[in-house]
């Protein structure tokens, strides 16, 4: 049963990229809310994806969100999502999430899966 244990389990360091459909999870939002409910799907999308409560947006995403405004919102975006320790010392959570947004070939969102990458540090 131990072995079974470690099969699905979210304690390890992990940085993987995802395409995150912002068009479909903001379907019949109001315009002047877009950008706002843009920045709450996506921390819903990271803590799904990585199992952790505590996620952190960095600057430049949050920059690419808003970038035309808080109506145009894009329709997807790539994003790095890094599950990391966290080492402060009151800290609730052992582990938190950090979300960047990466480049995306000139050819566009086709066939970009979800992409696990291996720790440069």
């Amino acid at each position: 049963m131990a072995d079974r244990a470690g099969k699905g389990r979210k304690e390890d360091v992990v940085t993987r990229e995802y395409t995150i459909n912002l068009h479909k999870r903001l379907h019949r939002c109001t315009f002047k809310k877009k950008a706002p409910k843009a920045i709450k799907e996506i921390r819903k999308f990271a803590q799904k994806a990585m199992g952790t409560t505590d996620v952190r947006v960095d600057v430049k995403l949050n920059k690419h969100v808003w970038s035309r405004g808080i109506r145009s919102v894009p329709r997807r975006v790539r994003v790095r999502i890094a599950r990391k320790r966290n080492d402060e010392e009151d800290a609730k959570e052992e582990f938190y999430s950090l979300v960047t947004v990466t480049e995306v070939p000139p050819e566009g969102f086709k066939d970009l899966g979800t992409k696990v990458i291996d720790e440069e540090d």
